[in-house]
This record gives C-alpha cells, structure tokens and sequence, in this order.
C-alpha cells in the first residue's frame, strides 16, 4: 500500500525519563501503541519473537504496537522513553504498513528531542513503571483527551518532534511485504483502505481478474492464509485497538468495521482471540 505522510497521526500519550535498579521487569507486555526508547545509562533487555536484544546507552529502539515482550533488567537503567499512539482515523497506519528495525544510532541533536518533547508534555510521565498501572483503556483515553487539550502550539511541535524520531527508523524500514504478485498486493491493499466495509472474496477476485477459486489458490500460496481468514484476522487487530483506546460500544465498532451482525462480529472476535469483545475490554483495565 503506498503510505502518504498525510496519513501519518501520532500522537504523546506518555513521556518521561526512567530511572531503574534490576526492577524493570515486566512479562508479557502488550500495548496498542508504540514505544520509543532513548537509553542513557546501565543496560537492560528486552525478549521479543522468540529474541533477546540488549538495550545499551546512546541507542535509540522501538517497540512496535501490539508487540508482545518481556522487559529483563539485573542492574543500573536509565532511559527516556516515548508512547505514541497511531490516531485510528486513518486506515492507513505506519506502524501497521512498516517493519520497523528495533535499534538504530541517534543523531546529534536527538537526545534533546526527547528532553524537549518531555517539557512540552509534563501531564505524560508515567507514576510508575509496571504497565498494568497506565496500560488500560481508561488511562489511554484520559490521556488521548488531555492531549487534544493542549495548546496548538505544544501539539505542532510534539508532532514535529515525533515525525523527526520516527524517521530515524523510517530510513531503515520496510514494507510489510506478504508477497511479490501484484494481483495479491493490489488485494491487500484494497483490504486495508476498505477495513470498515464489507468486503466480500468475490469481489477481490473480480478485481484481480481472476475466478474465485483460482483467486483463493493464489492469495493463500502468496501469504499462507485464506481471503476470508486475512480479512478477519486484519478486522479483529483494528477491532482491538478501538476496544482498547475508546468507550464507543461493541455494536459501535462492529458497525465501523463492516459487521452489521453484532453476534457474528463477537463470535468471530472470540475465535480469534480466545474472549468476546467485551472480556477483552475488560482485561485492558
């Protein structure tokens, strides 16, 4: 999908500076955005897709949304960190579009951002450093309020400084890729401008030229899932954000995602996740 930076809506939920002795360890961590790390002393680790990256002073790292960790730490951390969530508004949505390398060199000058993005956002330091105190739906949209609440001039410039420290990643990125045939990339793409809409197989095949069960051979052979199985799994990852980071009812966002089926959208959530909509909400308080 070509990503335009018109589409691209971060937004500060937190900043601050954190200081740690062996107690940054925190299992299984989940979250609907993504953190920025600035790492000034001592070391730690993070375990993340079967991986153990050290984290180590004058490196920058991100942790994309939805990633899920375990934060290791025996001795000495200091770092900065960034919590910056994608506006849902967009169908278009970097941090689901790229792969973000984890690690990348600051350049000179990067460190003050992060101070200067922390004085324009006092109300974004967190209290305390275990997730499950900041990592639920009514802190998350405590602090998507209190963020539009601020001055134009603080949200200009907050904005400004998270576009320059995304783009250090950006330089390194690349496309989510599922596949090199045009046909299947095209459908995709299709697939995620159209998330809120009912889409059916039928029509993707259509617009690839091809017959339903040749067009269901291909896509599955090019990404190893069915039509029907992509387009649920990618409805559900949206859905999830939503429950996570806003009051609208289940109904609500089952409507915004194509379903007018309420029992349908919460039987397909559960399969896919193991819970209905509403338990999952509940799990994020």
């Amino acid at each position: 999908m070509e990503y335009s930076v018109d589409d691209l809506r971060l937004v500060v939920l937190n900043v601050g500076y954190a200081v740690h002795n062996a107690d940054w360890n925190w299992k299984d961590v989940s979250s609907p955005f993504t953190r920025l790390y600035y790492v000034t002393k001592g070391g730690a680790q993070i375990e993340m897709e079967g991986k153990i990256y050290s984290l180590t002073p004058g490196k920058m790292y991100l942790v994309p949304s939805f990633a899920r960790h375990t934060n290791i730490c025996t001795g000495p951390f200091e770092h900065y960190y960034i919590h910056v969530f994608e506006d849902g508004l967009s169908n278009n949505r970097i941090f689901e579009e790229y792969s973000f390398p984890f690690e990348v060199d600051p350049l000179k000058g990067d460190l003050y951002l992060f101070k200067r993005l922390l004085v324009l956002n006092p109300q974004g330091k967190l209290p305390q450093s275990n997730p499950k105190s900041y990592d639920n739906q009514p802190t998350l949209i405590q602090n998507l309020r209190i963020n539009k609440q601020r001055s134009l001039q603080d949200m200009v410039e907050s904005r400004g400084i998270l576009f320059i420290l995304v783009s250090r990643f950006l330089e390194k990125a690349s496309p989510r890729t599922l596949t090199e045939d045009d046909r299947v990339k095209n459908a995709l793409a299709y697939i995620r401008k159209s998330i809120g809409s009912k889409i059916l197989v039928e029509d993707l095949a259509a617009k690839s030229s091809l017959s339903l069960e040749h067009f269901i051979r291909v896509f599955k052979k090019e990404t190893g899932s069915t039509p029907n199985i992509y387009i649920t799994r990618t409805k559900m990852e949206r859905a999830m954000v939503m429950l996570a980071t806003s009051d609208a009812p289940v109904k609500t966002i089952a409507l915004s995602l194509g379903y007018d089926d309420v029992p349908y959208f919460n039987r397909a959530f559960k399969k896919q996740l193991g819970m209905t909509p509403q338990q999952y909400r509940d799990s994020t308080h």
